[in-house]
């Protein structure tokens, strides 16, 4: 791999990891939609996505794996330095200790909801863009990357909120919570097909349209 070309992986790669851990930070603020409740991490989640789709379709299934699992791992640790800045007695001059608790706490079956969707959604995503790419011969990079982004967000979705949420809400609010931020993602990971084809080529430089 060219120096140029590992540049590119390790930029890409850097805007999945940032994007993971920001998305999981600013989770925590919900904001109002048409009289539902979403999470703030819900817009910027979707990148993870559109990186992987990339990685996927020029470094190959199992470089993009491994960038899954890294993004697991530094996802714990985060969670760890949060925990442990959570925990920290405060300065007596601050004062902003129950705020730095309600914010950042992590809530663990929050965070075991987003950890078990996080990687099963991701290698899912990974496996079927690179299943479909064998089946179409390569062609179509626009057919994989919306079938496994929406597939795998489909996933992402049910995991999380039913793991987080199940038991403390009615079955209705929840399935409502599902559809409405599946919705979301549909229309997002629509969105970033263009901007998939436009990364895959400026890694290729080269025109790669089917």
């Amino acid at each position: 791999m060219s120096d140029k070309k590992l540049y590119k992986l390790i930029l890409l790669t850097s805007v999945f990891i940032t994007s993971l851990l920001i998305s999981n930070i600013v989770s925590s603020k919900i904001f109002m939609i048409q009289g539902f409740a979403i999470t703030v991490g819900v817009l910027l989640y979707p990148i993870t996505f559109a990186m992987t789709d990339t990685i996927s379709e020029i470094w190959g299934k199992d470089i993009a794996t491994r960038i899954v699992w890294i993004g697991f791992g530094v996802n714990i640790l985060m969670l760890f330095f949060l925990w442990v800045g959570k925990i920290l007695p405060a300065a007596p001059f601050w004062p902003h200790q129950e705020s730095y608790v309600n914010i950042l706490g992590a809530v663990p079956r929050i965070t075991m909801a987003s950890l078990v969707a996080y990687i099963i959604s991701q290698t899912h995503d990974v496996w079927v863009f690179h299943y479909i790419k064998e089946k179409m011969d390569g062609k179509h990079l626009w057919f994989r990357n919306n079938a496994s982004t929406m597939l795998s967000q489909l996933m992402d979705s049910i995991i999380f909120i039913t793991i987080a949420f199940v038991g403390t809400m009615p079955t209705s609010a929840i399935i409502t919570m599902i559809i409405v931020q599946y919705v979301i993602k549909l229309v997002l990971a629509a969105i970033d097909t263009p901007i998939v084809y436009l990364l895959v080529h400026l890694v290729k430089e080269e025109d790669i349209y089917a």
